[in-house]
């Protein structure tokens, strides 16, 4: 098969080197891609913003397969154009995509379908969301109502923070579309990620993470689009995964094709675990970032086969093969990074960074220039292990991040704590 990723982050990266290894993979390219990517498939530069432009190198390198990785396409229609043009694709239709692209969309969804979440109210003024926070006090979360590249939510303790966070959003020179934002209380609990495939019919479960938002250690430091991850998540017992799929999943995947918004793709769920009892507090229409890194290492070649059945509408024959392992990776970033960073830094020492049979350094924000690595984003590195334990992903993954020679970068140095500390004696 010629086979397409879309896309040019860790994640893409992630994708193309487990489906690079799949026998039915003949040749790969990779739109716009990242010098990493180059070892596994060939990037080429098309606007993904332009579907007649992804459509054209479709027709013209006969492609059979494409993968779209982020949001920002799905929610322009590319799966809709490049299905309706007769190309097997991976990735739900726009339509399906608002249970991402639009909070509101999803929590009408969790109403109708008494999906268990946080309660909320839309606003669509200042005065509106002052008025609600007033009645039901802090903590509370304040939401984006919309694509905001993992990064738009904010948890507040203050009424003066909520506040000014409110007067930032509805200040702000967008005047495309109208200002909404979602208002949610705040849940207790722990954070998981669950992740399934599916065809609008059949749902296949393909694992947990658990991901690290805040940019410091102890979670502390602004929100971010992820410093880490890891996976299974220890949290997510095979009961609870039973309940994810039966309050949450399973009604949604049903009320979507009811009202003809049929879901076909990777959905993740977004969880709030407390007392083994699961609440959704978002859902994404696309495998997440650093997440996928993790669930690739662990899925390997059998990546493609579990896409493509999904893109077929096939899964209903399909397991998913599971080594007894974990897998952590560390994201490597700019310092001052979610806020102004540099870019341009020499980057040394990650081809002996990847030197361990079990590890693998996905690049997510790099530049080349002759043979050498150059920063070129936020978050650069995703610093990727495999081992029989997550104890031992998690030294094998640290061992590897030590080797890498970049002052400019920083990484968090207790990704997988929970996990760790729910294993560990």
């Amino acid at each position: 098969m010629n086979i397409l990723i879309i896309g040019e982050g860790g994640r893409e990266h992630a994708l193309a080197w487990s489906i690079k290894q799949n026998p039915k993979c003949n040749k790969l390219f990779c739109t716009p891609g990242n010098p990493g990517i180059e070892d596994s498939a060939i990037c080429v530069n098309i606007d993904v913003q332009k579907n007649c432009q992804v459509l054209k190198f479709c027709v013209d390198e006969s492609v059979d397969f494409i993968v779209i990785g982020p949001e920002v396409p799905l929610a322009n229609g590319l799966a809709d154009d490049l299905r309706a043009a007769g190309f097997l694709t991976f990735g739900p239709s726009k339509k399906a995509a608002q249970l991402e692209t639009s909070k509101t969309f999803t929590k009408k969804i969790c109403d109708v379908c008494s999906i268990p979440t946080a309660n909320y109210q839309n606003v669509f003024s200042k005065e509106a969301a002052h008025k609600y926070i007033e009645l039901i006090g802090v903590p509370c979360v304040i939401k984006v109502d919309g694509l905001a590249s993992g990064k738009g939510v904010t948890i507040v303790d203050t009424k003066e923070t909520a506040f000014f966070e409110i007067e930032k959003i509805f200040n702000e020179n967008d005047q495309s579309c109208e200002k909404s934002i979602i208002i949610e209380e705040f849940l207790e609990g722990e954070e998981a990620s669950f992740f399934i495939l599916t065809d609008g019919h059949t749902v296949l479960p393909i694992g947990s993470v658990q991901d690290h938002k805040r940019a410091l250690d102890n979670d502390c430091g602004p929100n971010t689009g992820g410093m880490g991850a890891y996976s299974p998540a220890p949290i997510v017992t095979p009961e609870v995964e039973q309940l994810i799929l039966a309050t949450i999943i399973y009604p949604t995947i049903k009320k979507m094709r009811e009202e003809g918004q049929r879901f076909q793709g990777v959905l993740y769920a977004g969880l709030m675990i407390k007392d083994g009892i699961p609440k959704l507090i978002e859902y994404n229409a696309r495998f997440g970032d650093p997440e996928c890194q993790v669930l690739a290492m662990r899925l390997g070649a059998q990546m493609l086969d579990l896409l493509i059945d999904c893109a077929e509408s096939n899964l209903d024959n399909r397991t998913v093969n599971w080594a007894q392992d974990s897998a952590l990776t560390i994201v490597m970033a700019s310092k001052g990074y979610p806020g102004d960073y540099n870019k341009g830094q020499l980057i040394q020492g990650i081809e002996n960074a990847s030197k361990h049979k079990n590890v693998k350094i996905f690049h997510a924000g790099t530049t080349k220039i002759g043979d050498e690595f150059f920063s070129n984003g936020g978050r650069v590195l995703n610093i990727t292990a495999r081992g029989k334990t997550l104890q031992e992903a998690h030294l094998i993954a640290y061992n590897s991040a030590k080797l890498i020679e970049w002052p400019e970068g920083y990484y968090r140095n207790d990704i997988g704590w929970r996990g760790l500390k729910k294993i560990l004696p």
